[in-house]
């Protein structure tokens, strides 16, 4: 056997002489070079096997079906075959390199990619991001892939784990919608409607090593106590992050841990899930995603859009949306609590509202007519009048959010709703906004600056509680578990639409009677109005 210029031509003889009907067929995929001391001698030809839609595999197939007597073992003709075909894919030094005696350059060029060739490792060489779909175009057209970054059967757990939580329909409906996708994609259900539980389902489904990458400390505990409650994987789940390092085939690590340990950790995890995905984008986090080739990605957001609109970034690098429901939705399904969202008007105090207008006036001048977004471009770019203009807008918010008249609002409403008897929590954007109405409420106060002990006591403490106070910081806008608080007062904060959804989730986990408030305090004439308006958007 010999083969022909082009690398995976194969060349078989075949004895005597073939009948009219054995001739076209084996004409749709070779073409006949002439006779040879009593043979005919073929040449596979790729052109045409293209043009029938045929592949290599087809073509030894047809040969077997016609009963050809070839000189070569048609066993050996399969072998040389794979091997005419092999594509070796590794990961190495942050690198797929694709190495194959195909020429490849055809089908990368069909798949719009243009990837460098190292001419000393004689391959090509690809971000890990592209490896699921290299593999699955060199598969399409009919290549024999030798995968040495996840190889067949390699990092499968070691034995199966059984998820042993019952899913809600509409949580049943994700993973099915995730499944469909072919194990890719972000899934949006708002705080509360267990996001964690449909995650943990598809790492009990997949069956293969997991990485699940959260934004605290704090998640990393909850996400452990999770698949101790929600299935049978005693022994197989680790934490990877600060002093505890364990990799285990289920791994939890934090966005920080796994920007400085991917290397370490993209070989090992053919499955990723990305809590609280929005956080991707960030110039550090995204390379959590891009330096890894894990062919199966899951990111859970209770709102996935950022208002710096690099969101899209998300779908990139794990997937489309999926599944998404809103809060008002499932509250309609039962599954949530039923929630009414309620505005408190406040006027600004006389000299704040003096300086307020002051700022205002001044920002118009120095943003002349352009849009907020063009400002901060154009103070990127290093325009005096547009840092400036950003200087006094954001002296403008604290104004407004800092306002006295908010902190006596705040006071009246925790007043009448503890006579109701609420659970309340408080919510504002400053650490000293929230220490000053701790102060005057007797509230209980959590914050970033406190040490784990003292929030997680904290936490404990208005558990507890039948009915009480918490005023938090950012700190509890992701990951904060208190499942019977009732009412929320949001004093300051981003006025993302996100942020808005998150905070409006801490309270809408169900219990007998309950219906949960949302109170946000606005300033009245100011940018508070609008923002408003908009983050609230459908519900």
């Amino acid at each position: 056997m010999e083969r022909g210029l082009e690398p995976w031509s194969l060349t078989f003889r075949v004895k005597g002489w073939l009948g009219d009907e054995a001739f076209k067929e084996v004409s749709r995929f070779a073409r006949y070079l002439g006779r040879d001391r009593g043979y005919g001698l073929f040449r596979i030809d790729p052109v045409r096997l293209r043009e029938n839609g045929l592949s290599l595999w087809d073509a030894i197939a047809s040969l077997e079906d016609l009963g050809v007597v070839v000189e070569e073992d048609l066993e050996a003709l399969r072998r040389a075959a794979e091997e005419a075909l092999r594509v070796v894919m590794e990961l190495r030094g942050g690198w797929i390199y694709i190495r194959s005696r195909v020429m490849l350059k055809p089908i990368l060029e069909e798949e719009g990619l243009s990837l460098p060739y190292d001419r000393g490792e004689r391959a090509y060489r690809a971000p890990p991001l592209l490896y699921p779909r290299l593999r699955e175009a060199f598969e399409g057209r009919g290549l024999k892939v030798e995968d040495r970054v996840f190889p067949p059967s390699s990092h499968r757990l070691p034995r199966p784990i059984r998820f042993t939580g019952k899913l809600r329909d509409y949580q049943e409906e994700a993973l099915q919608a995730w499944r469909k996708a072919r194990g890719r994609g972000v899934i949006v259900l708002p705080t509360g409607a267990g996001k964690t539980v449909v995650a943990i389902a598809a790492v009990a489904e997949a069956g293969v090593w997991s990485l699940i990458v959260v934004y605290t400390r704090d998640h990393v505990r909850q996400w452990i106590e999770a698949f101790r409650r929600f299935t049978d994987a005693h022994g197989l789940v680790g934490a990877y992050y600060g002093e505890e390092k364990r990799l285990a085939p289920i791994t939890v690590t934090t966005y920080q841990t796994a920007y400085r340990h991917i290397d370490r950790l993209a070989p090992l995890f053919p499955l990723l899930v990305f809590d609280e995905a929005h956080h991707i984008p960030a110039e550090k986090f995204k390379r959590i995603a891009s330096a890894s080739p894990a062919p199966y990605r899951m990111g859970l957001s209770a709102t996935i859009e950022r208002e710096d609109g690099r969101h899209e970034e998300v779908y990139s690098l794990v997937g489309g949306v999926v599944y998404s429901s809103s809060p008002g939705e499932l509250t309609r399904k039962g599954y949530l609590a039923p929630f009414i969202i309620r505005r408190v008007k406040v006027e600004l105090e006389g000299e704040e509202k003096r300086v307020y207008e002051d700022l205002k006036r001044k920002y118009r001048l120095l943003a002349r007519g352009r849009s907020f977004e063009k400002i901060l471009e154009d103070a990127r770019r290093g325009d005096p009048t547009a840092v400036e203009a950003i200087r006094v807008n954001t002296r403008m918010k604290e104004i407004v959010q800092l306002s006295e008249s908010k902190i006596r609002a705040v006071e009246k409403l925790v007043r009448e709703e503890l006579s109701r008897g609420s659970k309340i929590i408080v919510f504002t954007q400053y650490r000293r906004q929230a220490e000053e109405i701790a102060r005057r409420t007797g509230a209980l106060l959590l914050h970033g600056g406190l040490e784990r002990r003292l929030r997680e006591a904290t936490l404990a403490k208005f558990r507890a509680m039948e009915s009480g106070v918490l005023v938090v910081t950012t700190v509890g806008d992701e990951g904060l578990d208190i499942p019977d608080a009732n009412v929320g007062i949001l004093v300051s904060g981003t006025g993302s639409r996100r942020q808005f959804i998150q905070r409006l989730g801490r309270l809408l986990r169900p219990g007998e009677g309950k219906r949960a408030v949302l109170y946000e305090v606005i300033a009245k004439g100011t940018g508070e109005e609008l923002q408003s308006r908009r983050r609230r958007g459908r519900g």
